[in-house]
């Protein structure tokens, strides 16, 4: 078979297409990209949009975390404000601000009735006299009264305070720990999502790259079947010329050069699908002009290490999907303790500095003064309608639901494992007996062609001879693209799968 290849491959229309490859391979070479496995790898996982936002995710936890630890810390704030009121707040009532404004006059008023019996009996004189110092007197204490009134007042139409208060958490019935908990869990909840996206892009871009390595095998060995095939349609119409074979024969030959050209076509159209779809997961230009590592290469060869039979146990403590559900039950879990926190008493203490225009600590003055302070406040719920003991209950209902999904997906991961393991042994037991039928295969074309040669057989015998050869050959393809798929695959069950 060997002997027949070459024969087939430098026949004269060969040889002038590799001549012409020849001649272009300098500017083909330029212009295409060879990427390997692991340069597509590095590609997709550098440019795929979902990577991207996981590790925008990862950023917005640490930065979370990270304010979730503040809460511990004391909090400082400033406030201020200025309010102006159409009256002021008066201490005193209109009828007290009235007597201390005419409290001397009725002073003597009253001193001036009281005395009057007595004042009679003195000269007139001396009750002259003592009229006019009744009159300074009343006027000094209206004065008094009218100086106190003014200093009483408070003149509150305009004012002005600011505070700076210092607040420090002492016991909020455990919500601060919880939620500090809960920051950390939703950042090794975005690490673990990361690395979810991670292996997913790695299954997807291996998939995609031994897809475009089988379609190029199998344009390779269609391009050789629509060679066998014209072969034989020349070697039949020489027939037909001399007379030993009939039209009807070179028609049935026809048919078979025009299916194998069809199925070339298609592999093709497949081929450059493919292709596309690859440089679209590396982030490439879909019309990106690639070559592959493995394209060239004569057979697809299975890895040089075996994977041992994966265990379901060690699947379950890898896989990142369950880590995630595993972060999710404890997530429920904290907001339950963040809701019971709103039934228990909350401990704060305060303290600041307060500064008001006007003030009072030393009468009423029209000027900034302020004092310092230091106080403890205690929240204690005492009736809130059971609001608190629903929110709970629904939480813990929540909490028992992740549970659930968990243990499904484990029992889901023990399965896929199972099955990958038996296709992984599968697709080796297929790579062996596809390798024994390709050189059956070999061996029954050539035998064919030289019982054709020879004149014993038929051309349907060699036809027949051809077909069986390029189903062996295609099955040999799929066999070797599936141990590579199925080793990827249980890699990927078994949460190992890594760049």
């Amino acid at each position: 078979m060997r002997n027949y290849k070459t024969m087939l491959i430098w026949s004269a229309p060969v040889r002038a297409v590799m001549l012409g490859l020849l001649v272009l391979l300098p500017i083909a070479g330029e212009a295409q990209r060879v990427l390997t496995l692991d340069s597509c790898r590095a590609m997709a996982l550098r440019n795929n949009k979902q990577m991207g936002v996981a590790k925008m995710k990862q950023e917005v936890s640490a930065n979370l975390r990270k304010s979730a630890r503040t809460k511990y810390l004391p909090h400082v704030s400033a406030m201020g404000g200025y309010m102006w009121m159409n009256k002021e707040v008066s201490i005193l009532s209109d009828d007290q601000k009235k007597a201390l404004s005419n409290m001397g006059t009725n002073t003597t008023t009253s001193l001036q009735n009281a005395l009057s019996p007595l004042v009679s009996t003195l000269p007139a004189a001396t009750q002259v006299k003592m009229g006019n110092d009744m009159a300074q007197f009343a006027n000094v204490l209206n004065q008094t009264g009218s100086g106190i009134v003014d200093a009483l007042r408070t003149d509150t139409r305009n004012m002005i305070a600011g505070a700076v208060v210092v607040t420090q958490p002492v016991y909020m019935g455990g919500a601060i720990v919880a939620a500090n908990k809960m920051a950390d869990i939703n950042e090794k909840l975005a690490a673990n999502s990361l690395e979810v996206k991670r292996q997913g892009t790695l299954y997807n871009i291996d998939q995609a790259y031994w897809q475009v390595v089988s379609l190029r095998h199998k344009q390779t060995l269609a391009e050789s079947y629509v060679a066998l095939v014209r072969k034989l349609k020349d070697d039949v119409q020489k027939m037909i010329d001399q007379g030993v074979a009939t039209k009807g024969d070179g028609l049935s030959v026809s048919v078979r050069v025009n299916e194998a050209e069809m199925a070339l076509t298609q592999v093709e159209d497949g081929l450059v699908l493919s292709k596309m779809l690859l440089c679209q997961l590396c982030g490439l230009p879909v019309d990106e002009n690639i070559t592959l590592a493995d394209e060239e290469s004569d057979e697809v060869k299975p890895d040089d290490g075996n994977l041992a039979v994966a265990e379901p146990a060690f699947a379950i403590q890898n896989r990142p999907e369950l880590k995630v559900l595993q972060n999710t039950v404890d997530l429920s879990r904290q907001t339950t303790n963040v809701l019971k926190a709103g039934n228990l008493p909350q401990v704060l203490l305060t303290g600041g500095y307060t500064i008001s225009n006007p003030n009072t600590f030393n009468g009423f003055e029209k000027k900034f003064s302020g004092f310092w302070n230091v106080g403890v406040l205690v929240r204690v719920p005492i009736w809130n309608w059971g609001d608190v003991k629903y929110k709970v209950r629904a939480s813990k209902v929540a909490t028992a639901m992740a549970n659930m999904e968990m243990d499904e997906a484990r029992e889901l991961i023990e399965l896929q494992v199972n099955q990958s393991n038996f296709k992984m042994k599968e697709a080796s037991k297929k790579l062996e007996m596809a390798r024994a039928n390709v050189a059956n295969a070999d061996e029954n074309l050539r035998m064919a062609n030289i019982g054709f040669k020879e004149g014993i057989v038929s051309f349907t015998t060699v036809m027949e001879a051809q077909t069986a050869w390029q189903q062996a050959q295609s099955q040999k393809i799929d066999a070797e693209i599936d141990v590579k798929l199925s080793r990827v695959e249980l890699q990927k069950a078994m949460g190992v799968l890594s760049d």
